[in-house]
């Protein structure tokens, strides 16, 4: 007899958490791509630059990061959502995550979003951004080390 195993109690927590855990991504992702302007502005005003000078700052990323970026996001969403629906194809989702996080981040990293001379403390502005792009990263491999073990346990099919 061939029993499956029960669905344990934290992939549901893990799931739901990760789930709104990456809808921030999703919103960030289409708050941006669609220019809204006052998610625009909020961040105008956390760098001390203006709305112009984001929008610029994106329109000038190239084709590849316009490619990454959206996989990192959707991947994402699609690895959670596969978790909830016990699917062993949520390790691979969250890996096409980690890839198109991996792309974007060369990018960031290498092509920093411009800074203004005014407003808030920009250092304090920058370690915020340092350490919550660490968190994304440890937040994805997680989700990596998560998935496969639910696979190996029989709980992702």
């Amino acid at each position: 007899m061939n029993q499956k195993p029960k669905t344990p109690w934290h992939l549901w927590a893990i799931g739901i958490v990760s789930l709104i855990w990456n809808a921030g991504g999703a919103s960030d992702y289409l708050q941006v791509q669609l220019e809204v302007q006052s998610y625009l502005q909020q961040g105008a005003e956390m760098t001390g630059t203006s709305v112009e000078e984001i929008i610029a700052y994106n329109d000038a990323m190239p084709f590849w990061v316009n490619i990454s970026w959206p996989f990192g996001v959707w991947g994402a969403i699609a690895g959670s959502l596969l978790l909830l629906l016990r699917s062993r194809f949520a390790g691979h989702a969250f890996v096409i995550s980690l890839i198109g996080l991996a792309f974007t981040s060369i990018y960031t990293i290498s092509n920093p979003m411009p800074m203004g001379e005014g407003g808030p403390d920009l250092e304090t502005v920058k370690t915020f951004q340092t350490v919550f792009s660490a968190a994304i990263w440890i937040v994805t491999l997680l989700l990596i080390y998560y998935a496969n073990r639910m696979t190996k346990a029989g709980v992702l099919r």
